[in-house]
């Protein structure tokens, strides 16, 4: 199966050996995002509300940049350096989703890259 790597201007570029995301068959695979400026390179937000709004706009832009959007994904993961940032990256969550919401994974992690707070990854189909 074809596999295509996905890379937009318009998140981060990716600041190890990975890809923004990678296309196989119907589905695109991001790789997790952080609340990175993709102008500036730095961490956007000192609250996990902020952090998880800048998140959200980074995967919309690699989701468009692959044909897709977040109507059309299937699972997310997400990872918190403190549960107890749960509600209020749930209250940001939840406004990307409406109708089906995708199934979820959401751990608690010990750090994350330049102290972020919260990171999502997701998979999502690319309808033709």
């Amino acid at each position: 199966m074809q596999r295509t790597q996905i890379s937009t201007n318009h998140a981060p570029a990716a600041i190890g050996p990975y890809s923004q995301a990678i296309r196989c068959g119907q589905f695109v695979y991001t790789s997790g995002q952080i609340a990175l400026d993709p102008a500036s390179g730095q961490l956007v937000g000192e609250e996990v509300q902020e952090q998880t709004q800048r998140v959200f706009q980074n995967l919309q832009a690699v989701l468009a940049e692959a044909g897709t959007s977040f109507a059309n994904v299937i699972k997310t993961t997400v990872f918190l350096t403190t549960m107890s940032d749960f509600q209020a990256m749930n209250a940001v969550y939840a406004t990307y989703f409406s109708g089906m919401t995708p199934a979820r994974s959401t751990v608690a992690v010990a750090e994350l890259p330049r102290q972020a707070l919260v990171e999502i990854e997701c998979i999502a189909l690319i309808e033709d």
